[in-house]
């Protein structure tokens, strides 16, 4: 019986040190991520050309306009190294400003946000990312009104406005990509911190400043 206790207290240590051990390794992955989103983003700027252009909220790709047989517009990329990205995102209100991967893969993920369907000329893109504070883990802190910005691979920037925010299960696909036509213009997630469901923020484009 005088052992359950030295027992215990074995176990209880042993868990510890397993919680103190996650946490570190995160702490690590999500500086490490900041870090090559850092270094990319300035390689991005880089490709820039200038100046910018902000685009209007009137100007939109109709898919199904009856009398056009021109193809979809082709998104300008920039590529570095062997990675294809499209753009930047920037959160004024978070501070952050970061590289978008042109596929999402899990490895891609702990480097950038990536896009995860959609596109920007369409209205209809959805980026997802990992909760790290360095990339979209604060993103749950916006509200109606805050401003996103995504500066497309030629430039130019397209202006959005956060019409509300919304937390989905984790493999709820069709929440996620409801309201990725008409409704949105633009959706960003990522994970909870138990992963099992995903913040997920709903924004509308909004019209050029005169």
């Amino acid at each position: 019986m005088k052992k359950a206790p030295k027992i215990c207290f074995a176990v209880g240590i042993t868990l510890l040190i397993s919680a103190l051990s996650l946490c570190v390794y995160n702490i690590n992955e999500d500086k490490k991520g900041g870090e090559q989103a850092k270094t990319v983003l300035e390689e991005i700027k880089a490709e820039f050309p200038e100046p910018s252009e902000t685009i209007p909220a009137e100007i939109k790709y109709d898919l199904f306009a009856e009398y056009e047989t021109l193809s979809a517009p082709t998104e300008p990329v920039i590529q570095i190294d062997e990675t294809i990205y499209i753009g930047v995102i920037a959160i004024p209100e978070l501070e952050i400003e970061l590289p978008v991967m042109n596929e999402w893969s899990y490895p891609n993920l702990k480097i950038s946000p990536c896009r995860y369907q959609g596109s920007y000329l369409e209205d209809n893109m959805i980026i997802a990312a990992h909760n790290y504070r360095s990339h979209f883990g604060r993103i749950g802190e916006l509200h109606s009104g805050s401003e996103i910005l995504f500066t497309d691979a030629s430039g130019k920037i397209w202006n959005y406005e956060v019409d509300n925010i919304q937390t989905v299960g984790g493999t709820d696909v069709d929440a996620m990509q409801f309201g990725s036509g008409e409704d949105w213009d633009l959706t960003l997630f990522t994970c909870t911190l138990s992963g099992q469901s995903r913040v997920t923020i709903r924004a509308v484009r909004k019209e050029a400043q005169t």
